[in-house]
């Protein structure tokens, strides 16, 4: 796993987690964008479940 540096963090209060945003963005337009392109409803009235743009380890 990632382990922090003194670089990094003093980089993160100077700057932001720019990472942790870029990936909240992504998460954020994958839903958007999974609502606006998902196929239509089927008979039932139910959608399909659109899974995370990430994996996470």
């Amino acid at each position: 796993m990632f382990q922090e540096t003194p670089i990094y963090s003093r980089l993160v209060a100077e700057r932001g987690d720019i990472p942790a945003q870029v990936r909240h963005a992504a998460e954020r337009i994958h839903r958007d964008m999974a609502q606006v392109i998902a196929p239509e409803p089927s008979a039932t009235g139910s959608r399909p479940q659109v899974g995370p743009l990430f994996c996470t380890v």
